[in-house]
């Protein structure tokens, strides 16, 4: 049976509160310290007394300022380990003096990998790391900004976004704006998101004390003050009023809903969001998606339930936020308390979308894409029984397309192989016979190669983007090319141009929505 979802559409507030325990996730925070920034954010507004369009932009950018704040979680890793539990101690950096900081990062650089590497990173952090850091919150505004204008939401929230990571002393970044030049909601979150942490862990007067550190340089002294007087008021009843019900009924505009290809626009926006999680995942959920879409026609499925499966493999791997890229870029065998972080990833999926009622039966198939026959899957051990012709439709899409792309511990399996291996699974009973065979067919039925490219990109320059978006460093490009490492310097250069993009993250993006890699397009 298909979901309600066509029956009224889907509120866009669902799915940006959604987004926000994505966000939650990859800060390395609690769900719901969004939606609480969000409460914070908006009692401030009502003291400032903020327009309309102020108090639509606040609420938006409270629920959505960090959701890309994973977009670069492989390079995260790479200088600081544990990416999630790294932006989990960062708020602690405003109550820190400048030793303080410098020997916490210290700490991090130097906390993981051989010797020689600690020693390297530690030697190039203060040049080239921290120009990698201010990278990272570019990133994550513009792209955050990019995609409130892909779901529809209007000028001033993308505006918000894209200045959430300015400073009332104009230090911040992108474009060091300085005071009244960085818009009233922007000032208002950038408080209330630190307000949140220090509260939470250590009581209304350590975030008093924290504002009044900051006044007048992260902080609108304006707005500090104001919190400072009526910090135990703001904060009051916080729990209550940031609950999923709550926050939604404080929408402050009229409630938008999405449906049919609309819905399918901003399925979309968020299966690309999560895909950058690792440069390893790029375009896997679309993927995942248009294969099991496929598959489930070719099995006769109704037309509603096609849909349902497609929406279900955009959404399915919404958890891996909440899993560290230490985990997903090992290039090891995972210790076993490791791949117990990874088998939560289905039930954080299922968390996540718990309160979309009109996308049950869509958050039903997602958390289950790692349930096998024979009760051997994860996160709960279903068995056939309990598994329909949908599951197990996308779990066989997604461990085929999973096959047939790269992993840390291995180069992609050619089609040929992928399908003896997904044939194995079934005849050890793990995955579906007719699944499998209705996966393989419409892996047969891929569209043809194009022979023009997006943004005037050349047959070249595709592949190098393609390894990019990899994460493939210059120098491992230039090895797979047999070309030499200015040549690839080059060719990224132009591609940078023509994208107008500044990073590998969105870089990847545009691979990614344009089909460029990962993406299984049906002919």
């Amino acid at each position: 049976m298909a979901d309600r979802a066509e029956v009224g559409g889907v509120r866009i507030a669902e799915l940006v509160a959604t987004l926000s325990y994505a966000a939650d996730l990859g800060l390395g925070q609690p769900m719901e310290h969004c939606m609480r920034q969000t409460v914070i954010a908006m009692r401030v507004a009502d003291l400032v007394a903020a327009g309309d369009h102020d108090r639509e932009a606040t609420y938006h950018l409270g629920l959505l300022m960090n959701v890309y704040c994973h977009a670069d979680a492989a390079e995260q890793a790479r200088w600081f380990g544990d990416d999630l539990s790294l932006k989990g101690d960062l708020f602690e950096l405003l109550g820190m003096g400048t030793a303080q900081t410098i020997s916490f990062l210290l700490r991090r650089i130097g906390s993981h990998g051989g010797g020689v590497e600690r020693a390297r990173r530690i030697a190039t952090f203060p040049l080239a790391g921290q120009r990698q850091v201010v990278t990272f919150l570019e990133t994550h505004s513009t792209l955050g900004a990019q995609f409130a204008g892909r779901i529809g939401l209007g000028d001033a929230v993308c505006l918000a976004i894209g200045q959430a990571y300015e400073q009332w002393d104009g230090k911040g970044h992108p474009r060091h704006l300085r005071g009244e030049e960085i818009c009233l909601p922007a000032r208002l979150v950038q408080l209330a998101g630190p307000v949140e942490v220090f509260s939470r862990r250590q009581g209304v007067e350590a975030a008093r004390r924290i504002v009044r550190k900051h006044r007048g340089t992260l902080f609108d002294p304006t707005v500090a003050d104001l919190f400072s007087e009526h910090a135990w008021k703001l904060l009051d009843g916080l729990d209550e009023a940031a609950s999923w019900e709550a926050v939604l009924d404080a929408e402050p505009s009229l409630a938008r809903r999405v449906e049919g290809s609309d819905l399918d626009d901003v399925l979309r926006a968020m299966a690309d969001l999560v895909d950058l999680k690792s440069p390893y995942l790029a375009g896997h959920s679309r993927g995942v998606a248009n294969l099991a879409g496929e598959a489930a026609r070719v099995s006769g499925l109704s037309g509603d339930e096609v849909v349902t499966v497609r929406r279900a493999g955009l959404l399915h791997d919404l958890g891996r936020l909440g899993v560290p890229n230490t985990i997903w870029d090992r290039a090891g065998p995972l210790p076993p308390a490791a791949f117990e972080r990874v088998r939560l990833h289905p039930y954080l999926t299922d968390r996540m979308l718990a309160q979309v009622a009109t996308l049950g039966r869509v958050r039903e198939i997602a958390s289950r894409h790692h349930e096998r026959l024979d009760g051997s899957g994860y996160p709960r051990g279903l068995t056939a029984a309990a598994l329909t012709p949908s599951d197990r439709l996308l779990a066989a899409a997604d461990v085929y397309h999973a096959m047939t792309e790269p992993r840390p511990h291995r180069a992609p399996l050619d089609p040929d192989r992928a399908s003896r291996e997904l044939r194995a699974e079934a005849t050890a009973g793990r995955l579906d016979g007719e699944a499998v065979q209705a996966v393989l067919q419409a892996a047969g039925r891929r569209a043809p190669g194009r022979r023009e490219w997006p943004a005037g990109l050349t047959a070249r320059e595709v592949e190098v983007l393609g390894y990019l978006a990899r994460g493939h460093s210059n120098k491992q490009i230039a090895q797979q090319l047999v070309v030499a490492p200015k040549t690839v310097s080059n060719h990224v250069e132009h591609i940078y141009a023509k994208l107008g993009v500044s990073s590998r993250a969105a870089a990847t993006l545009f691979a990614t929505q344009h089909g460029l890699l990962g993406t299984f397009e049906p002919a």
